[in-house]
């Protein structure tokens, strides 16, 4: 039997996905008991991947085997309660089994008549998130991997609009010689701004930096006077604070003016679908563009994020794909809307998810995480720690009374395996950047959490001097 016929056979027999269902099922049944980030010894097991290339073909069901006895326990435990290190979201069920059943479809997400389905879908989440976040009518969205993507697609678009301002088509000309356009950001900036800039061909120096106040935001009366060919970039959560922007006052200082507003909103937009928290995001409608993710707040698998923009020309002259054949429809395109030409089918999923929500299902979810993250402070203040920021969304911010404890604490927690948080710096300090965004979170866990600090802050205080 060959392997072409092996395969078949493989594929009629089905026992590989039940093999695989099982232990995906068993990953499930642990992941509350698992260690939140692998000990040595399990990563240590990872080296068994290290073997040269077979000239033979190798079983099938040996090779998900070994997935699941060195892999799994070689993953971050992400989708369950106590993992705090990074936005990345936990991943809400029906989500799960709709991608389960979607990768079995298998679909190239970039054309109607590569995918009707997902063309579909994708035109319904547009309709959605317009809905959730109170978008002008008029805004298109795009369906990207995560926000980074989102940002390069956004800020695209603003380039194009802002020079074609100036007389000057990019697509056309290209960048040499082409006019200057004023970018206009704050010092608490993401990294993903300044990288995706730097993809543009906007350099650190091309851009005018504003200071941030004390939580991170814009200083409003620090911004310059603005023109038609200003891009002012604002964000929605801080990634260490977790604060927002006054967009209002921004936004229509901008309008006037008739600059481009890009709004980096990876985990904060979805304030915006909270009755009790949607007061941070006033004004995000009055924006040009807007990034966001669907695998960080909304609690989607990975990888999923969105591009909205109210200037569809801008955005798809930004990310024109033209060839002989490609063969467009009457129908929604999704390639025109993003980077890729090959694109996964992200938004049966993103669809799934809103749709199981609804509304009071992601007002609930969000303002939990934000209930947890208030749960946390307080716990962590009674016990002696410092809390940096204002607690407005799901971000803490912790610090010890000087940077060495910190680390110590923070080194103890990270190698507790009982949960897991990042380190940052804040203001010239070292602190523990706590992110709270998994539906699994509950009040158990956090007070699981609040006992792992206690015992490290314990440890680090009797630790003999060096």
């Amino acid at each position: 039997m060959n392997i072409l016929e092996q395969m078949r056979l493989e594929l009629s027999e089905k026992k590989l996905f039940d093999q695989a269902r099982n232990f995906a099922f068993n990953y499930i049944d642990r992941i509350e008991d698992m260690d939140v980030f692998p000990s040595e010894e399990n990563i240590k097991k990872l080296d068994l991947f290290d073997e040269p290339l077979k000239e033979k073909s190798c079983s099938a069901t040996e090779i998900i085997n070994q997935l699941h006895n060195f892999g799994s326990s070689g993953t971050i435990a992400q989708t369950g309660g106590r993992y705090f290190g990074f936005v990345n979201g936990g991943a809400v069920p029906v989500s799960l089994g709709v991608k389960w059943l979607s990768d079995v479809w298998d679909q190239c997400g970039g054309l109607y008549l590569t995918s009707p389905i997902n063309a579909k879908l994708e035109q319904i989440c547009e309709q959605w998130l317009k809905t959730i976040f109170k978008l002008p009518k008029e805004t298109v969205a795009g369906f990207v991997s995560g926000t980074s993507m989102a940002n390069l697609s956004g800020l695209a678009a603003a380039r194009f609009r802002l020079l074609k301002n100036l007389g000057w088509d990019i697509n056309l000309k290209g960048l040499n010689g082409s006019p200057k356009i004023k970018i206009i950001a704050h010092e608490q900036i993401h990294a993903s701004i300044k990288k995706t800039l730097a993809m543009l061909g906007f350099g650190h120096e091309n851009i005018t930096w504003i200071p941030s106040d004390n939580q991170g935001r814009f200083n409003t009366e620090a911004l310059p006077e603005l023109d038609d060919h200003s891009l002012i970039i604002l964000q929605a959560g801080n990634a260490n604070t977790g604060s927002f922007d006054d967009f209002n006052i921004i936004c229509d200082i901008a309008n006037k003016a008739g600059s481009w507003v890009h709004i980096d909103g990876a985990f904060g937009l979805w304030a915006a679908a909270s009755k009790s928290l949607s007061y941070l995001t006033n004004g995000i409608e009055k924006a040009s563009s807007w990034a966001v993710d669907g695998h960080k707040t909304l609690n989607t698998p990975y990888d999923s994020g969105v591009i909205l923009c109210k200037d569809s020309e801008a955005l798809l002259s930004a990310l024109q794909a033209t060839g002989e054949y490609i063969i467009y429809s009457e129908q929604r395109d999704p390639l025109l809307y993003t980077p890729e030409l090959s694109k996964r089918s992200r938004g049966i999923e993103l669809w799934a998810t809103i749709k199981y929500l609804g509304k009071t299902g992601i007002d609930t979810m969000v303002t939990t995480f934000h209930i947890r993250a208030k749960q946390l402070e307080k716990g962590l203040q009674t016990i002696g720690f410092k809390i940096l920021n204002d607690v407005v969304f799901n971000q803490v911010l912790v610090a010890c009374k000087n940077d060495q404890q910190t680390n110590l604490v923070l080194n103890f927690i990270q190698t507790s395996g009982q949960c897991w948080c990042g380190g940052s710096t804040w203001q010239g300090k070292v602190v523990i950047r706590i992110s709270i965004c998994s539906w699994m979170t509950s009040e158990k866990d956090i007070e699981q959490t609040i006992e792992v600090f206690a015992k490290a802050k314990n440890l680090s205080e009797n630790r003999p001097a060096v």
